[in-house]
């Protein structure tokens, strides 16, 4: 069994689950879920055979906001989009191109809000894994762990500002992934970034079009 958890076959296999998964979310497609669920269970077995603890915790905290999401955008796709402007809620056709939750923007006293957060999670998670445990980069891990978990909350609510976020995280993350030696997570987290700015791209183009669609 442990030679089965330390296979070779992991690493790629967790790459492409995690390139097919952020290409649904950019579509805001609801497969994203499933797909995504499958390819952190398989990044946990990584990190954690690379004694990256953070990303271990990281990634089971994903599949709960996953499990979360999932139910969201289902349970928001089953109220009418109507009823958010003000107006009477519409049924919503099977066939429907629309994305089952709209896209929306924080205000800037929340983007200062979970910023702050961030870094302060960052340095306490940090601080504690450099103390107690043998961790190979513990404030880089930090980071990485700390602002995902809040930008995976943005994602699945649909803010737009996830994106931005994502393609900092991800830079760290890829040159920490390469320095590391893993190197499939390091070029993966590296598309990642590129498929970060094309998600802020698309979901821009989201949020102006059902802005505009509800202007009186």
């Amino acid at each position: 069994m442990s030679e089965f958890f330390s296979a070779a076959w992991i690493e790629p296999v967790a790459t492409v689950l995690g390139v097919v998964a952020i290409g649904l979310m950019i579509r805001q497609s609801v497969w994203n879920f499933p797909i995504g669920l499958v390819q952190v269970v398989l990044s946990g077995i990584i990190f954690y055979n690379a004694r990256f603890y953070g990303e271990v915790k990281l990634q089971a905290l994903y599949f709960v906001m996953l499990c979360y999401g999932w139910a969201h955008w289902l349970g928001k796709g089953r109220e009418g989009r109507g009823a958010r402007s003000g107006r009477p809620a519409q049924p919503v056709e099977p066939d429907a191109e629309e994305p089952v939750l709209p896209v929306t923007r924080l205000s800037l006293a929340w983007r200062v809000g979970y910023l702050v957060v961030g870094v302060a999670a960052t340095l306490l998670w940090g601080g504690y894994m450099a103390r107690a445990t043998d961790a190979a980069a513990p404030y880089r891990d930090a980071f990485i762990t700390s602002f995902s978990v809040l930008l995976s909350f943005l994602q699945v609510r649909k803010k737009i500002e996830n994106w931005a976020g994502w393609v900092v995280v991800n830079g760290v993350a890829s040159a920490t992934y390469f320095a590391a030696g893993l190197y499939w997570f390091g070029v993966l987290y590296f598309f990642f970034l590129l498929l970060a700015v094309s998600g802020h791209v698309e979901w821009m183009k989201s949020y102006r079009k059902r802005r505009y669609a509800i202007a009186p």
